[in-house]
């Protein structure tokens, strides 16, 4: 076995490693409002998320994949060098704030390492002045006017079907109301779930399919289109891969997600997910790569917001908001450092 093939197989070993922690750390988004409103046990409801993250693969298309694959970084300069270190900048950007409990977009944290890591080879070999010039500004401008807007827009959906609702059932009594939405929050669940397994598996789905463009086992062609004979290997593996990591659950997030922004009841609950969900959905077929984590978010303070605005507890919220703004740029430094470090060992990179 070739050095380069061994180089492929460990890329898209990391990537699966990536996208197991993108399940784990985004598990919340999924999970959260389910859990806190005892709805589901906290097992029972990994295992529903974990389900529907994986039935995505045959739902939601590989638009989403194709914006990472080709629509980012131009492919010149992708080396699996590249793909390497900015999946190892994700990761550690993802361990770090699952450590402090912030949920952050493991979305953005790999194109910020992807962009990093592509960034710092330009510079190496086109030198600084033209190592922006790898970034691609159409696929870049979608996807840093929905960190604006998937949350707005998750904000918008959830306080209006909290408002719908609470006019469709002002007659009924809190106990009838509870008894209904408990039922109807497990399909919300399960909406929720299945647009986050085919937004964000389809990250890692791109990826892996730059590493064996790079690797020369795809050609452009096969990039283009879905990548060939190994369409549905990579689909069901980047699933498979994301449905395990939530099935594992990164709990610090899910108490942050689930308690610590409002306190939700079933109704609300419903109505965070179904706002997330279609937000979701609609970004998954349009191919944008938006944040799972700040949609639902979003939504969460949406519905908090109907109730009072004191209800929701801003301090959190803004201390999430900060760790937003940050992951693209830092992602893209670490990515950047693990770059510089692989070239000094092996200057071909």
């Amino acid at each position: 076995m070739n050095t380069g093939l061994i180089l492929v197989i460990a890329t898209c070993v990391v990537a699966l490693a990536f996208d197991f922690i993108n399940g784990f750390h985004d598990a919340a988004n999924s999970i959260a409002t389910v859990v806190s409103t005892r709805v589901l046990s906290p097992k029972l409801a990994v295992a529903w998320a974990a389900f529907f993250n994986f039935i995505a693969a045959f739902l939601l298309g590989t638009a989403v994949a194709k914006t990472i694959g080709k629509g980012m970084v131009d492919l010149s300069i992708v080396t699996q060098y590249v793909v390497l270190a900015g999946l190892l900048g994700a990761i550690a950007w993802d361990l770090v704030t699952w450590l402090l409990g912030l949920p952050t977009s493991s979305s953005h944290a790999l194109i910020g390492g992807y962009a990093g890591a592509a960034v710092a080879r330009a510079a190496m070999v086109r030198g600084w002045h033209n190592c922006l010039s790898v970034i691609i500004p159409g696929g870049w401008t979608k996807t840093i006017a929905f960190i604006f807007i998937a949350p707005v827009l998750g904000f918008v959906l959830g306080f209006g079907f909290m408002v719908i609702i609470y006019w469709l059932f002002r007659r009924k009594s809190p106990r009838q109301v509870d008894t209904w939405f408990r039922k109807l929050q497990l399909l919300s669940a399960a909406s929720y779930s299945l647009g986050h397994g085919g937004n964000d598996a389809q990250k890692t789905m791109g990826i892996i399919a730059g590493a064996l463009y790079t690797g020369h086992i795809i050609s452009e062609y096969d990039i283009k289109h879905d990548w060939g004979s190994y369409h549905w290997p990579i689909i069901l593996c980047a699933h498979a891969a994301i449905a395990a990591g939530t099935y594992i659950g990164g709990w610090k997030i899910v108490h942050t997600m689930g308690s610590k922004i409002t306190k939700l009841k079933p109704v609300g609950g419903f109505a965070a997910e179904t706002a997330g969900a279609l937000t979701l959905f609609g970004t998954a077929l349009a191919g944008i790569p938006v944040s799972t984590t700040h949609t639902i978010t979003g939504a969460i303070v949406g519905v908090g917001s109907t109730t009072r605005l004191s209800s929701v507890r801003w301090g959190v919220a803004t201390r999430i908001v900060w760790a937003w703004v940050l992951t693209i740029p830092a992602s893209a430094l670490v990515a950047a450092l693990i770059f510089y470090v692989l070239h000094s060992i092996n200057p071909a990179a």
